[in-house]
């Protein structure tokens, strides 16, 4: 059975994360949705919030399964005996941040593999600090996420 995590923070999930779990269930049979609780990140939202938005999300789809973490991903990914990370990438810029990570991931768990996806073209310029931004200033970010997460919003 083909597995990987797709780790993040998702504060909150954004359309472009949610491109990219659909389209990774294309190539893995599961996919852990590994929710960082990263306070150094200072989220906007708690850990369970995010797992929850998440989960309403990705109700309906099969193979899929989320779970929070604190810690170092290869942790993670050995607690969990999976070898394969998901990696979105919008930019240049999130390519070298994102190539350092990989190289450090395989410093500390050699059998650990990165797959970078790229969002379709129309979420590319999604990031969850653009929604946050967006929110504290009370504008409306239904276009870049997903109902469920509008509707959790609202609430």
């Amino acid at each position: 059975m083909r597995r990987a995590i797709y780790p993040g923070t998702f504060d909150p999930l954004t359309n472009g994360h949610l491109n990219i779990i659909k389209r990774s269930l294309n190539i893995f049979d599961e996919v852990v949705i590994g929710v960082a609780y990263s306070p150094e990140k200072k989220p906007m939202f708690s850990l369970e919030s995010r797992v929850e938005m998440i989960e309403r999300s990705l109700r309906g789809l099969s193979g899929i399964s989320v779970k929070p973490f604190t810690g170092l991903l290869v942790e993670f990914a050995k607690e969990n005996s999976v070898k394969n990370v998901i990696r979105g990438l919008r930019s240049n810029a999130d390519f070298e941040y994102e190539l350092q990570l990989s190289y450090a991931n395989r410093s500390l768990y050699g059998d650990m593999e990165t797959v970078y996806l790229m969002p379709e073209i129309d979420s590319s310029f999604i990031s969850s600090s653009i929604v946050r931004s967006i929110l504290k200033h009370n504008g409306s970010v239904a276009h870049l996420v997903p109902d469920e997460v509008q509707e959790f919003i609202n609430r």
